[in-house]
Order: structure tokens, then C-alpha cells, then sequence
């Protein structure tokens, strides 16, 4: 940047001062300013300048140089616009006065962030202006500069890669100093022929380009241009690095809360239908739940149970998982496993009730309700067996919604126990729902009219009750101790958070060939940026 100034009317010069990159504003200086006076000059010592701005830089401090000059009045006229080949485009002609070293330090929360990210598999990197020692003492200070990525490099050693070598260094290099649009692009590219999902922030003009290359492209809402923000895919609304953390967190919560739903909602509705078909082909002449109760069940379970697992926080450690590949699908081996599991324990369990009370009573169904009794049978005979059934249906109805509570319940936390006091914390609205549920199912249960006649049973004795709620217990513990082998494979090394790919997952999303839209396009070296150069 020069601005001119007229401080002698009587001169016929104007008085130019210039600030800029230090390492290229000394190329165009010939004096410098002798002990500090500005008005005294002597020949330019230019390692003595390298030599402070590299200390500097190395620092973290943004450094500027600040440079005057005299031109006659004659070379310039007023009004007229001061672009890069006034100060380049002369002989060295500059003077330098001094050193301006700007301390810009990284935000603690972005530090926090950095370090939270990279525990989950997300790598950071750097793409900046700066130069370069000031951009990797940055990157040192941010944690993106370590022992696996130790270096920096800089936009026009970039320019000399071809295709294959910048390939190489952008999985080598976490800092890229004194970059261009046609570097971010590229990179972004690079990254992405090397088949990793990548990420591009920015808010300017320049940064357009790959902000619509990058698989995800977030601009910034405050300081953001409006071409930036239409070319990105998300806008931060804060400019803080901190929140794309903050919404990857919440993206594991939503996905890992989806399989939640799939793990309470499958298991219960697949329970509510496979009971009726195994009770059946068990052996009892009716049907131990009533049409009526399958559909009660599937709606309260659904919009009480299933609803509060979608808004269940983030668990422990979700940051430390690595990231789902490309093409995996909500369903894994594991999930599945636990659905069938769920499924068999919870319908096993509503015939098992049921079987219990059949061979706890005297009395036993020999016939169907909708078909003629047998004529030996007495009015009193037939009534008790029709009140029979009625407590199997009452039986298998409150198995069936308190063991979906058992499943809940357990399905909370996906790897840690729900043997601990943490059950009762973390979503209060879970036991409301855990709440309505059961008390509904005792209102049901014992309320003349509802009971008999519109859900088809009678109220349960104690003995009825006994059963349930043992019933209850042996599908949480189930649940809790394939949770708990699951751990113990999991400390083995085994892959059970299904991060391999499996017969569930979209193969074609995962590969990409030589022609994909992910790779690097041949001749991305030359790359015609035209509207960008202009």
C-alpha cells in the first residue's frame, strides 16, 4: 500500500510512504534510514532487515515493513490509482525506515478446538498470507505444527510442484505460507485426489473458487464477502474457528442418536408383530396381544420413547472416535446385531409371559374366542377361559411396553453401562417419556371400559405384575451384557464400531477412479484462474 502526500507546496515533490511483506518491500529499497532519523539515509544493509524479520517472524509476530520515498510531482496525477506496479515497478527506489511487528494471538478456544479436532481424526491446516516463519511459529502456537507435520512451505514453492509432488506435500505439510487462490485450489484438489474429505474456509473474493471446489465449503458470516458465502456450503455465523468443531461434535451427536432411534424404535415395532406370529406358532389358540394393543404400543412407544433418544447429548469420548468413512451406512454389523438381539429378547420374552400364566392356571385356552365351544363345556367354563385369555393379553401388553422401556433405557449410551448413576442424568426428558409410558400402561390396565372393552383384558394381580417386571429386568441386563461384550472385543482391537467397510455400505461412494470428480484433474498445474488474475 503507498499513499502520496504534498508536505511542501513549494516542492516540486511528493512525499511517498509504503508499508508491505518486509521480505519483499527491502528487494525495492536503496537507502535505509541511518540510526533511526528518518531524514538521514545511508545504502541499504539487506541482511541486517532479513535478518530482524526472520527473528521476528519467528516469533508468531506479523511483521510489516515501512517504507518513504520522493517522486516528482510530475509522475503522478491526483486522483489516480496507486496499484501493485507503482511500487514494483520501479528500480529499487525505496527507503526503509523501520519495522512494524503485530502481535495477532491465536483465540484459547481455537486452541482448545485444534486439539479437540485432531482427536477425532480431523486434521487442521493452515493457509495464509503470512510469511513463513511468522505463519509456522502461528501453527506451533495453534498445536497444527508438530512431529508429524514439522514444516512449512510457501505458495511459490508450491508453483514448482507438478501434480504428483503437490500431492505428496499436502499430506506432508500442515502450513502453507504466502499463498494464493491458485494454491487453495489446488490444494483443496490435492487433498481431495488423495482421498481425504476436505474443508475450505474463507471469506474473500479469492477465496470463491475453492470454497466451491472443497467438499465442504464454509464461509465467514461477519467478515465474509457475499461472492464468498454463495460459493460456500455453510456459513459461520461468529467467524470463530471454535463452532466448525462445535458443529462436527454435533454432527456425531445426530448420527449417533439416529442409530439410537433405529436401536429402540426396530426392536419394539419388529416385537409388536413377531410376538402375535411366535405366541401362535408356540401354541396358543389366541393371539396374546389384540390388534388394539399392537397399535396403542407402536404409537406410544414411538412418539415417547423413540422421540427422547433423538435429543440424547453427546456421550462421553464421542470426539475420540474416528471419522465415518465415505459410503457407511446408519446400519453396521453391530447395530444389527443388537436389533435382532433386541428383537428376540423382547418378543422371546412376551410369549414367555405368556406361556407363564398359561401354566400357572388351572384353566387353559383349548379353543378359539370366533369359533363354537365344545359342547361339554358349561356357560361358567366358557367365561373363564374368555377371562383367561384376557389376562394373557393383559400380560404380553405390559411385557411388551416395559420391556421397550428396558431397551431404552439401556440404549442411551452405546459402549458405557447403564449400571451407574449417570442414567438418571443427562436427558431428563427421557424419563418423562419413561414416566407416561408406565403410567398409562397402569391406567390401561386397571381402568374399567379401557381395559375390557376397548383393549381386550383385565386388570393384573400381583403375581401378573411379578412377571412383568422380572420380564423387564431380563431384557435390560440382555442389552447391558452385549454392551458389555462389545467392550471387551472392542479392547481386544476388534472393529465394533463397524469403521471397516461391511456388507451394509455403499462400495461405489467409497472407491473413487482416475476420473472422479474427487480427483486431481490432469494439468491442475495450469489451471486457467483467469477471472482470478484479473
Amino acid at each position: 500500500m503507498a499513499t502520496i502526500h504534498d508536505t511542501d507546496k513549494n516542492s516540486d515533490s511528493y512525499e511517498v510512504f509504503v508499508k508491505g511483506a518486509p521480505d519483499r518491500m527491502v528487494s525495492f529499497c536503496q537507502n535505509q534510514a541511518k540510526a533511526g532519523l528518518a531524514d538521514e539515509t545511508e545504502e541499504i544493509n539487506a541482511d541486517y532487515w532479513l535478518t530482524n524479520i526472520a527473528i521476528l517472524s519467528s516469533h508468531g509476530l506479523r511483521v510489516l515493513a515501512l517504507c518513504k520515498a520522493t517522486i516528482k510531482k510530475s509522475d503522478v496525477s491526483p486522483g489516480e490509482n496507486l496499484d501493485q506496479a507503482f511500487v514494483n515497478g520501479k528500480e529499487p527506489w525505496l527507503t526503509m525506515v523501520s519495522l512494524c511487528a503485530i502481535m495477532d494471538p491465536p483465540r484459547p478456544e481455537c486452541v482448545q478446538a485444534i486439539v479437540e479436532a485432531k482427536g477425532a481424526g480431523v486434521r487442521v491446516a493452515m493457509i495464509t498470507g503470512d510469511h513463513k516463519d511468522t505463519a509456522k511459529a502461528i501453527g506451533s502456537m495453534l498445536g497444527i505444527v508438530d512431529e508429524k507435520y514439522p514444516g512449512a512451505i510457501t505458495g511459490p514453492e508450491l508453483d514448482e510442484l507438478d501434480d504428483e509432488e503437490i500431492k505428496d506435500a499436502v499430506l506432508k505439510y500442515n502450513v502453507f505460507a504466502r499463498a494464493s487462490p491458485q494454491n487453495k485450489i489446488r490444494i483443496v484438489k490435492a487433498l481431495q485426489a488423495q482421498k481425504q474429505i476436505s474443508s475450505m474456509t474463507g471469506d474473500g473474493v479469492n477465496d470463491a473458487p475453492a470454497l466451491k471446489a472443497a467438499d465442504m465449503g464454509v464461509a465467514m458470516g461477519l467478515e465474509g464477502t457475499d461472492v464468498a458465502r454463495e460459493a460456500s456450503d455453510m456459513i459461520l455465523a461468529d467467524d470463530n474457528f471454535a463452532t466448525i468443531v462445535t458443529a462436527v461434535r454435533e454432527g456425531r451427536v445426530v448420527w449417533d442418536n439416529l442409530r439410537k432411534v433405529l436401536l429402540i424404535n426396530t426392536p419394539i415395532n419388529n416385537a409388536q408383530g413377531m410376538s402375535v406370529l411366535l405366541g401362535l406358532a408356540a401354541g396358543l389358540q389366541e393371539s396374546p396381544l389384540s390388534p388394539i394393543q399392537v397399535l396403542y404400543s407402536n404409537l406410544i412407544c414411538a412418539i415417547t420413547l423413540g422421540f427422547v433418544s433423538a435429543i440424547e447429548p453427546a456421550e462421553p469420548g464421542i470426539m475420540e472416535l474416528p471419522p465415518r468413512r465415505i459410503g457407511k451406512r446408519l446400519i453396521g454389523r453391530y447395530l444389527l446385531l443388537r436389533i435382532l438381539l433386541g428383537t428376540f429378547t423382547l418378543t422371546s420374552l412376551v410369549v414367555a409371559s405368556a406361556f407363564w400364566l398359561k401354566g400357572s392356571n388351572p384353566q387353559s385356552v383349548l379353543y378359539r374366542l370366533d369359533a363354537d365351544p365344545p359342547a361339554e363345556l358349561t356357560q361358567e367354563e366358557i367365561d373363564d377361559v374368555k377371562y383367561f385369555v384376557e389376562d394373557i393379553r393383559a400380560i404380553s401388553f405390559n411385557v411388551l411396553d416395559f420391556g421397550a422401556i428396558s431397551i431404552t433405557l439401556s440404549s442411551r449410551f452405546s459402549y458405557v453401562s447403564s449400571f451407574h448413576p449417570r442414567i438418571f442424568f443427562g436427558n431428563k426428558y427421557c424419563w418423562y417419556s419413561v414416566a407416561i409410558v408406565a403410567v398409562l400402561q397402569v391406567i390401561l390396565t386397571h381402568v374399567p371400559g379401557l381395559n375390557d372393552t376397548i383393549f381386550m383384558m383385565r386388570g393384573m394381580d400381583g403375581l401378573q405384575w411379578g412377571i412383568t417386571f422380572l420380564m423387564m429386568t431380563v431384557v435390560f441386563f440382555v442389552m447391558e451384557a452385549e454392551k458389555a461384550i462389545r467392550r471387551f472385543v472392542r479392547s481386544r482391537g476388534g472393529d465394533t464400531d463397524d469403521t471397516e467397510y461391511g456388507i451394509f455400505d455403499n462400495m461405489q461412494e467409497a472407491e473413487t477412479d482416475e476420473h472422479g470428480k474427487k480427483l486431481l484433474p490432469k494439468g491442475a498445474s495450469k489451471l486457467e484462474l483467469v477471472a482470478l488474475e484479473k
